[in-house]
């Protein structure tokens, strides 16, 4: 049986999550595609992409076609939401004939970004195309009562960028967005170790690192983490021992880009909402929300409590989803 279905789409720089009404979050893929350069087919999507980065012979290339949450190549996008649009068909158990999609936008994007992101999942078979800002699905997705005359404070730490928003009566108040999220910190720590250890390592060891030893700006027990790269003197495998201090000092600067955002989106706040963030405080989500130490360290540099939303990585997703319910009042953008 066709059918036309409402799903949502967390369209992220690092992972792609699709929403299903009924079933929840039924596809969680990496936004990564393999293409073959000469043929200029893609060959593979998500998971077996990314699994092909840094090993491809030079033909076959493993890229990310959304950069800092945004498109950065549109024909590899609409090609990627192809794939991951069959793939949520298939797993729906029934062939989607033309699904209604809401999908988020980053909430510094351009009137160009919107329609970028509108037109490739059109071009990518949706029949109806809803966009909605990214900080109001993560609240959404977080439990927060987004509609309600009280202050909610999200900070949203994606792949790409961090969104740090202030949100009352279903509309961001005030917000900060910068490109600065888990990419960059992988890339703080391939630079650092290139630099200290002449040592180049890629960016899957650079995510592994950050996850198991890398720490916010707090005091911890040093932890020690073996790593193995290419020497760039001898061009041989060596192994290295990294402490998680040494990859706290590789990550702070770009941390402390995100602190500034938060103070600056709190400042932002209209001095009725105050009360609110000093009750209720801020929202972590996002895959950067799970760095070790994250919750304590911005709670002690705010003076705010600080919470971790129920499932970090998926309340963007959960959110587009919840936002299905009202999709009649969403903006449908540019037809």
């Amino acid at each position: 049986m066709l059918t036309s279905s409402e799903i949502g789409i967390d369209l992220g720089t690092a992972n792609i999550l699709v929403y299903n009404k009924n079933k929840g979050i039924t596809l969680n893929e990496p936004s990564v595609v393999a293409i073959d350069t000469i043929t200029k087919k893609v060959l593979a999507v998500g998971h077996e992409a990314k699994e092909m980065i840094g090993k491809t012979p030079g033909s076959i290339v493993a890229i990310r076609p959304l950069k800092d949450g945004v498109i950065a190549d549109y024909d590899v996008t609409t090609e990627m939401l192809k794939h991951i649009l069959r793939k949520a068909a298939k797993k729906n158990g029934m062939a989607i004939r033309k699904p209604n999609v809401v999908v988020c936008t980053p909430s510094g994007s351009t009137s160009v970004d919107r329609r970028a992101i509108h037109d490739a999942v059109r071009n990518a078979g949706a029949k109806k195309v809803h966009l909605i800002e990214e900080p109001v699905a993560a609240a959404l997705g977080a439990g927060l009562p987004v509609d309600e005359p009280v202050a909610n404070v999200i900070v949203d730490i994606g792949g790409g960028s961090t969104e740090v928003a202030i949100i009352s009566f279903g509309g961001v108040v005030a917000c900060h967005s910068i490109r600065i999220g888990g990419d960059r910190l992988d890339e703080d720590i391939i630079q650092y170790i290139r630099k200290e250890y002449n040592v180049l390592v890629g960016e899957r060891t650079a995510e592994n690192i950050k996850m198991e030893i890398g720490y916010a700006l707090v005091d911890h027990e040093k932890l020690t983490m073996e790593v193995r790269g290419r020497d760039l003197m001898t061009g041989l495998p060596k192994t290295i021992t990294l402490s998680s201090f040494e990859i706290r000092d590789a990550i702070k600067e770009s941390l402390l880009h995100v602190l500034e955002a938060i103070r600056a989106t709190l400042e932002d706040s209209p001095a009725e909402l105050s009360g609110d963030i000093v009750d209720r405080g801020v929202i972590l989500t996002g895959g950067g929300a799970l760095l070790n130490g994250m919750e304590e360290w911005i709670s002690q540099e705010i003076f705010v409590p600080v919470h971790l939303a129920p499932s970090p990585l998926e309340s963007v997703a959960i959110g587009t989803g919840q936002a299905l319910k009202f999709i009649g009042r969403l903006q449908t953008v540019v037809k």
